[in-house]
């Protein structure tokens, strides 16, 4: 998360709505691949990525992970998030928001994902 300047209130991290920015496929198991594009670069998206096979890595999700991602649908905050794996997972998950704010923030260190406020 982007550091706040001291003029501003501290963010509490389960108030934030996490929204997905990059495309993803569920596989046949129900886990979650997310697919990160290989290039960026105008020219090289324009040169390149037809002739690839393949223009997306592929980043495969255990079963928590792809729960947490199905979950982040822009629509529910983090709270919400932790609650709907605390059903579906229950004492594996623990701890929980320590685990949930840690997957989070690399998701949206990598731009897979980011917050907004209520």
């Amino acid at each position: 998360m982007k550091k706040n300047n001291k003029d501003e209130a501290p963010v509490n991290l389960l108030d934030l709505i996490p929204e997905r920015r990059i495309e993803w496929e569920k596989t046949d198991a129900g886990l979650v691949n997310l697919l990160k594009v290989k290039f960026r670069h105008p020219w090289l998206v324009k040169h390149l990525i037809p002739r690839l096979k393949n223009p997306y890595f592929r980043i495969k999700l255990d079963d928590i992970g792809s729960s947490t991602w199905k979950a982040c649908d822009g629509k529910r905050d983090v709270r919400q998030v932790g609650k709907i794996l605390k059903e579906e997972f229950g004492e594996k998950v623990e701890p929980l928001y320590d685990r949930l704010a840690f997957f989070l923030q690399q998701l949206e260190k990598n731009r897979f994902i980011t917050f907004r406020k209520k």
